[in-house]
């Protein structure tokens, strides 16, 4: 017991010392990159506003939400708070500017976090359909995968192609280098990652799971993902030069041997240091390698200061 004891002690230690440690890197460095200032006027339409032909699909850096669709998950104030990580619905993060989603599935096509679940996938669909039908030039990076511990849908490539249709984006090396409007009027890049079923190949109306990659490091210490963060995205070629999404996941995430469990005061944590992530990308020589950021509990500021960075390449403020 008293060993114990003195574990959680230095946890709480070491959580308050990272803490301070981007703390005083946010005040010696400030957030201040090419692009910081810029606010898009309507975030639901903001790829439409940076003038879809010249906006080329590696220069934007893709604001995304972690674990997608739980914003309803488990039981309201019992079970939810361990597992949400989006309050709000996949259409209204949609409106607010994220344009990747990452959604896990289990085998009744219901979405599910670990053991909790939620609603169907047909909801997801239908959002993103409804998001899709109110804009024009807008571009999603759908990611879907079956849960660890699960077992794939039965025929789901077909579901979501079925579902999807027109929307799809198929795969190929060269989307990369395209502009918005050459991909248009088709708008969703969808990432199917089964556990045991066979990968989309290429050409298919669906994309393999390695066109989507990150270095996932499960902590609940912000310092330690942040440095994490930085050395894996330092270790990637430029967008420029690579034929893959590689993400950035600003969260930390709650840890079994601590006593804080609820997902958002712990990722809380690191949450508001995502312009500084971006800031220090620069001054280390790394910006031109950053593509996907996501993050849990999605907000305005956190969409601005992707969009912001993607304005600055599109105008040449940012090379990559």
């Amino acid at each position: 017991m008293g060993s114990q004891v003195s574990k959680q002690v230095e946890r709480r230690k070491a959580i308050k010392t990272e803490k301070k440690t981007l703390i005083d890197l946010k005040v010696s460095d400030g957030c201040d990159f090419p692009g910081c200032d810029h606010r898009p006027q309507d975030r639901k339409n903001w790829m439409s506003s940076l003038n879809p032909e010249k906006l080329h699909v590696n220069q934007i850096v893709w604001p995304g939400t972690h674990d997608s669709a739980t914003n309803k998950i488990g039981i309201p104030l019992i079970s939810r708070p361990f597992a949400q990580c989006q309050s709000l619905s996949i259409y209204h993060q949609l409106v607010r500017g994220a344009r990747v989603l990452d959604i896990r599935v289990q085998e009744d096509r219901r979405v599910c976090h670990g053991i909790l679940l939620t609603y169907s996938v047909d909801v997801v669909i239908e959002d993103i359909k409804k998001f899709l039908s109110e804009t024009e030039s807008e571009i999603i990076i759908l990611e879907i995968r079956t849960e660890f511990g699960h077992e794939d849908p039965p025929e789901f490539d077909k579901y979501l192609i079925e579902k999807l249709g027109d929307y799809l984006i198929h795969q190929d090396d060269h989307v990369f280098g395209k502009t918005v409007a050459e991909l248009l009027p088709k708008r969703v890049i969808c990432i199917w990652k089964p556990r045991n079923s066979p990968q989309p190949k290429h050409g298919s109306p669906l994309w393999s799971a390695g066109y989507l990659k990150d270095n996932w490091i499960d902590t609940d210490l912000p310092s330690t993902k942040f440095e994490s963060n930085m050395k894996h995205l330092s270790e990637q070629p430029p967008v420029s030069s690579r034929k893959y999404f590689y993400r950035v996941e600003n969260t930390v995430t709650p840890q079994p041997d601590n006593p804080v469990l609820c997902v958002k005061p712990v990722t809380n944590r690191i949450h508001g240091y995502a312009r500084l992530f971006i800031t220090e990308s620069f001054s280390k020589g790394y910006a031109d390698r950053l593509q996907i950021f996501s993050t849990d509990f999605i907000d305005e500021d956190f969409v601005d200061a992707c969009v912001g960075l993607t304005y600055a390449r599109v105008e040449g403020k940012a090379n990559i």
